[in-house]
């Protein structure tokens, strides 16, 4: 656990209740670092599932015993069901307040504040900021690069689109087929099937490169997108969508049906309608870079930017807010 230095103790002190399942842990990393970047906060990560907590102290607000080294948070922040008993037994500490990160089981007049993504449709209420998509680590980039360097995401089945390995092998091969001069990584995921794997690696050569899970790390993903002048993504993956097009690369989708009622797929249709991300129709406009919107997605920047407004993190003074206003869409 990171331990602040002496010039640190008077900032701003953020608690990370985390489950450690990647996209939650991606989404308390994304927000941590604007509100470290913006409002001098120091952040300390806490294993939510290493305390255990009775639901008595849920339902009562009585902490369970912390590491005694945790500096008082100003702001407890976590993401994930495995985190709420926790943060809900947290809510009753002197100067501190709680937010959750994606709509929770319990009533919201329970915690401080929360972000919620618009497909979740949620009655809008002064305590509630409506994110589109969710929010990530990536950066929106200053300069896209003029290499025709193009990276494709390969999620796999999901509740949320009817998925198909034929569809999918299809559209990459008509990418690579259609555009030989550029350079390819292909990129599958943890979920994608055993076969299809297989046959992506088949694709490899001198202006393809194919890449596992195993071969990848936390970090990998935001230098890849800094080298790509073209996105493409499975729509499987609401996390996967949003960082290829926070990074402000020119994103498209692949092509699979969604599956009726899902909010996910209807999360996804947001950010197309939006402008953000292209459709498998619109591949020749993504690969010539005329997919543009009117203005950033940049979630992570707008949620730490409303904590801010909202007096979320105590210690952090109005005099400071010249800081961050510049940040604003």
């Amino acid at each position: 656990m990171p331990k602040p230095s002496e010039q640190d103790s008077a900032a701003p002190v953020v608690w990370l209740l985390t489950d450690n399942k990647p996209g939650h842990r991606n989404q308390l990393k994304g927000l941590g670092n604007r509100l470290r970047v913006l409002a001098g906060a120091s952040l300390y990560w806490i294993d939510a599932s290493a305390i255990k907590v009775p639901i008595w102290r849920t339902l009562l607000a009585i902490a369970p015993p912390m590491e005694p080294a945790l500096p008082h948070p100003g702001l407890v922040i976590a993401a994930g069901a495995g985190t709420h008993r926790l943060l809900l037994s947290l809510r009753k500490l002197r100067g501190t307040r709680t937010l959750v990160i994606m709509k929770p089981g319990f009533p919201l007049s329970l915690v401080s504040g929360a972000l919620i993504p618009a497909h979740d449709r949620v009655q809008p209420d002064s305590r509630i900021f409506i994110t589109e998509g969710v929010v990530n680590t990536i950066t929106p980039l200053a300069k896209i690069t003029g290499k025709r360097e193009a990276l494709l995401l390969i999620g796999g089945p999901s509740p949320h689109f009817d998925w198909e390995d034929d569809a999918i092998f299809g559209q990459v091969s008509h990418l690579i087929g259609q555009y030989p001069d550029w350079r390819w990584t292909i990129s599958s995921s943890r979920r994608t099937p055993e076969a299809l794997r297989d046959r992506l690696g088949e694709l490899a050569g001198l202006r393809t490169t194919v890449v596992h899970p195993q071969q990848t790390h936390e970090d990998w993903l935001n230098p890849q997108l800094s080298a790509s002048r073209a996105v493409w993504v499975t729509p499987d993956s609401m996390s996967m969508v949003c960082e290829a097009a926070t990074s402000g690369v020119p994103t498209g989708l692949f092509e699979l049906s969604a599956r009726p009622g899902s909010r996910v797929a209807e999360g996804v249709d947001r950010l197309v309608r939006e402008g953000y991300i292209g459709q498998w129709r619109d591949h020749a406009s993504v690969m010539a870079g005329k997919v543009s919107h009117d203005h950033t997605l940049w979630e992570a920047n707008r949620a730490a930017t409303w904590v801010l407004e909202q007096g979320l993190l105590p210690q952090y003074h109005k005099a400071n807010q010249r800081q961050y206003k510049g940040a604003k869409r």
